[in-house]
């Protein structure tokens, strides 16, 4: 039950709730019970969900409809795929620094410029 994620930045819950092929109640219970689905709210109050929770809330469906686990049951598997990328993070970390020292040093040359 691959499911195939649409190239667009924001999701209202009526497509994710097609795309996951469950209701929209059932994200919304989802999003309560998993605290690292997160949408962004429209100011009338609208969820938008990102491509990283849509793909947070596929992962939690294979948990649960897929491997049949209960709720506390992907909450404690998906803490347990957490622990296991420490090292995807320190790899993003240092990323990150490079990209800083990369921006401070066209700071410098387009100061030089000016």
């Amino acid at each position: 039950m691959d499911i195939e994620i649409p190239d667009k930045t924001y999701f209202r819950i009526g497509e994710v709730g097609k795309i996951l092929g469950v209701e929209p109640y059932v994200v919304r219970y989802w999003e309560t019970e998993f605290k690292t689905v997160k949408p962004i709210r429209t100011k009338s109050e609208q969820r938008l969900y990102r491509r990283k929770d849509l793909e947070e809330l596929a992962l939690i469906r294979n948990l649960l409809y897929r491997d049949k686990f209960t709720i506390a049951g992907a909450k404690k598997k998906l803490q347990e795929l957490r622990k296991e990328i420490p090292a995807a993070s320190t790899d993003d970390e240092q990323r990150r620094e490079k990209l800083c020292s990369i921006r401070q040093e066209l700071k410098a040359i387009r100061d030089l410029l000016s």
